[in-house]
């Protein structure tokens, strides 16, 4: 077997066994509108902690329940009723400051882009490195959570397609795959999205288990 063809096939069970963005996990209809875009930002903010993925995909479910789906319904909520949302969710580690954050990012979302997230992606104009120095004035939100946000978005966003983050090449490199961008597209092919291939990859990279299933799948 060459190794393109070897490369094909890992990639292959792959996103057949894990080609699900974080976004559908926490039941997120990802589509370029405000709730949606505004959801899968929290995700992001959730996910960028040192917690387990899985307690973050949870709690951003617990989130949509608790009604706090939009800027400002999660500025009017209290402190507290933010609080027991995060911590039914299984986010209790962090769950004080995170409500802190939530908080006072949605304000800073309706008094600069009136709660539209669309309204800051006009205003960076295409320029990836510009939306993360927006996306950053938000608390709580850095370097790992503007990765996940923009991995997550970029089939709706498609002006930062193909977004391959630094987590997401860890993962190609333990599956023995090139840990390039533009080889990774080429193996993928129309298999699947770039969002649903780039969180595939990041799965590869928190879990040894995703990996050693692949491949042994793929031999």
């Amino acid at each position: 077997m060459t190794r393109n063809a070897r490369n094909k096939k890992v990639m292959r069970e792959l996103l057949r066994r894990y080609g699900q963005t974080y976004a559908a996990e926490a039941h997120i209809r990802l589509k370029d509108t405000p709730q949606p875009l505004y959801r899968t930002l929290v995700l992001a903010h959730l996910l960028s902690a040192r917690i387990r993925a899985s307690a973050a995909v949870s709690t951003s479910r617990s989130l949509y329940e608790a009604g706090l789906r939009d800027p400002k319904r999660m500025t009017e909520a209290t402190w507290q009723q933010r609080v027991d949302a995060l911590g039914r969710g299984g986010y209790r580690r962090y769950d004080e400051r995170t409500a802190t954050q939530l908080g006072e990012g949605g304000q800073i979302l309706i008094d600069r882009w009136r709660g539209d997230l669309r309204r800051m992606r006009d205003q960076a104009d295409g320029d990836v490195d510009d939306l993360r120095t927006l996306l950053t004035e938000l608390p709580g939100i850095g370097r790992v959570g503007t990765d996940i946000f923009l991995r997550e978005v970029q089939d709706v966003w498609p002006e930062f397609s193909p977004f391959v983050d630094s987590k997401a090449l860890q993962g190609a490199e333990l599956l023995g795959l090139p840990p390039r961008t533009s080889e990774l597209v080429r193996i993928a092919d129309d298999a699947s999205t770039n969002a649903a291939m780039a969180s595939a990859l990041v799965r590869a990279a928190l879990d040894k288990d995703v990996v050693a299933d692949c491949l042994d799948h793929a031999a």
